[in-house]
């Protein structure tokens, strides 16, 4: 994310808070004033003269923000120069103007956060949000913001409670906008318990962190250069420079390491008196430092090889190059759960088809199934007609015998009908020809059955073939989904370990809260016996100066009761300054 889309960022927020009547538009007169105020607080010469010229009011009526833009672009944000300004200034100018609008804090002073970490958030949320207006943040980033905070806190976010608030939340707008996160945190459902002094110093950690790019800070001991004496400095690590201040106000600056790809970190043994001591090779001087244990100097050396290693990589910002690296892994997680659901529905249509092509096997079978009936009605009805064919053709030829046998004793007499019987005969032959043609009509037509069979046979082994490639993906299918549900099983197994852990520290805290109630028992014991010793020790000064009253003339025990008394007074003293 460079300058141009942090700084647009905060200025969308500017913008949209001086349109009061949220018509995307905003009057001339306020877009002078912003745009004066731009120009203070980025640092940029600019001519009133020129600004008054162009936000002049005329009959055009208020501007919107696409109308702004090409100003915008043109005459501030084309001429802002990286470190000329301080970012924090004009990061509260605008949020100066929209929380102004938009921020709501409980007006009884019972928020989480202050104004100041309330701006401070609202930095943090633009560094994170998406890319795109309106500004919102994704749930990934805020749980990664909240766990931020929880750890400079050392306290545990409770995830579980942050999914039931994001599934009780409408998410129309793909996450959170600043003002939803704002009122998240200062209703103290995920920071309960904590003091506001703790909460501020872990949001201003995680600004140092996050938006002033501060890897890490910290008290360390310094080897002069020159003196080659000793010295206690609070420095601070960023991605190019290790400074080093007098205190950690960081008022004082007594110098920095300038960093690069060419500068390396050792760990040195310890000598002169010194422990956990490490260095820092530049091209130009070596700086020997001290840490105060091993796990300080483990985490410097680390901190600064990071450092090294961004501006080897040519990388200005860790947290930039993380955000990134985030956004990608959220990318790649919707790509695949995208590739997911397409294989579900490409594993759905696959089973459509599947079933399509059993209901039409289904109805190859019923319509072979009807074509033998056919086929078998059709050989019967045949059969049944030649039957007949050869009855007839038998009583025929009987009769032809017949004929014969008296044609042959009648010849002379009935030669006529012997004629007659000829004809007779010829067109029976002709008839048997006839019938030896429709024989070998029907081997032919039995052939051509056979033929059918061969192919209907070679489709049902074709369909048997694509049957086995169904099975094997349906058993493939099942097989990851088994394997979806016992992956499903162990995260409910930790679920249910989390929740165990809950609730023992929860019987925890009731006995803790049971003993200081036993505790407050004892001391209101303790302090009604102090008062009764208090009331006895007025009761014996009451006593005593009672036996310490003067006796009139004339009494004789004047000198025995004061000599008494007196021997007496310094042990009532004593009893009564012990009492006390």
């Amino acid at each position: 994310m460079d300058l141009r889309a942090e700084l647009l960022k905060s200025i969308w927020y500017a913008f949209t808070a001086l349109d009061v009547e949220k018509s995307g538009k905003v009057s001339k007169s306020q877009l002078k004033v912003l745009s004066h105020n731009l120009y203070t607080v980025l640092c940029i010469p600019h001519d009133p003269v020129a600004l008054e010229e162009h936000f002049r009011d005329d009959d055009d009526g208020p501007v919107s923000s696409q109308g702004y833009m090409p100003y915008l672009n043109k005459y501030i944000l084309d001429k802002v120069e990286e470190g000329a300004f301080v970012k924090e200034n004009f990061d509260e100018l605008c949020w100066t103007l929209t929380a102004k609008k938009n921020y709501k804090p409980d007006r009884n002073g019972n928020g989480v956060v202050s104004h100041q970490d309330a701006f401070k958030l609202w930095c943090l949320f633009n560094f994170l949000s998406e890319d795109k207006y309106p500004l919102v943040m994704v749930p990934d980033e805020v749980e990664y913001l909240l766990k931020k905070i929880c750890s400079a806190m050392n306290v545990e976010l409770n995830s579980c409670e942050l999914d039931d608030y994001f599934s009780q939340e409408s998410q129309g707008q793909g996450g959170v906008t600043v003002w939803q996160f704002l009122d998240m945190v200062n209703s103290g459902r995920f920071l309960r318990g904590i003091e506001q002094e703790a909460i501020s110093m872990a949001v201003e950690e995680v600004y140092q962190e996050v938006i002033e790019d501060v890897l890490k800070q910290g008290y360390l001991w310094k080897r002069g250069h020159l003196r080659r004496n000793w010295s206690e400095r609070w420095f601070t690590l960023k991605p190019n420079v290790l400074s080093y201040y007098m205190s950690e106000e960081r008022k004082e600056k007594k110098g920095s390491i300038a960093l690069d790809k060419h500068c390396c970190v050792e760990v040195l043994p310890d000598r002169d008196g010194k422990r956990c001591m490490f260095c820092v090779k530049t091209s130009s001087r070596t700086y020997e430092m001290s840490a105060s244990d091993t796990r300080q100097r483990q985490e410097w050396t680390l901190a600064i090889q990071t450092a090294i290693r961004l501006q080897a990589e040519g990388k200005k910002s860790l947290h930039k190059d993380l955000k990134q690296k985030r956004r990608e892994q959220r990318e790649q997680r919707e790509q695949r759960r995208a590739a997911k659901e397409e294989e579900t529905q490409r594993l759905k249509q696959l089973q459509e088809e599947k079933e399509r092509k059993l209901q039409e096997l289904e109805l190859l079978k019923e319509a072979q199934r009807q074509a033998e009936i056919l086929l078998q009605e059709e050989e019967q009805r045949r059969r049944q007609q030649h039957e007949e064919m050869q009855r007839t053709l038998e009583i025929q030829l009987q009769e032809a015998e017949q004929a014969r046998a008296s044609m042959q004793a009648e010849m002379v007499l009935k030669e006529a009908e012997a004629e007659r019987q000829r004809k007779r005969i010829l067109e029976l032959e002709e008839m048997q020809e006839h019938l030896q043609e429709a024989l070998q009509q029907e081997v032919k037509a039995r052939q051509d059955e056979e033929s059918v069979r061969y192919a209907q046979a070679r489709l049902l082994a074709e369909e048997e073939e694509k049957l086995k490639q169904l099975m094997k993906l349906k058993e493939e299918q099942e097989e990851y989904i088994i394997k979806t549900q016992r992956e499903k099983q162990v995260l409910k197994q930790e679920m249910e370990n989390k929740n165990k852990c809950l609730e023992e520290a929860q019987k925890q805290l009731e006995e803790v809260r049971v003993n200081r109630q036993r505790v407050d028992q004892d001391v209101m014991v303790a302090q009604r016996k102090l008062r009764q010793a208090s009331t006895n020790v007025k009761h014996w000064n009451v006593q005593m100066n009672r036996l310490m009253h003067p006796i009139g003339p004339g009494e004789k025990r004047t000198n025995v009761s004061a000599g008494g008394f007196a021997g007496y007074q310094p042990h009532l003293f004593r009893r009564e300054s012990s009492l006390k």
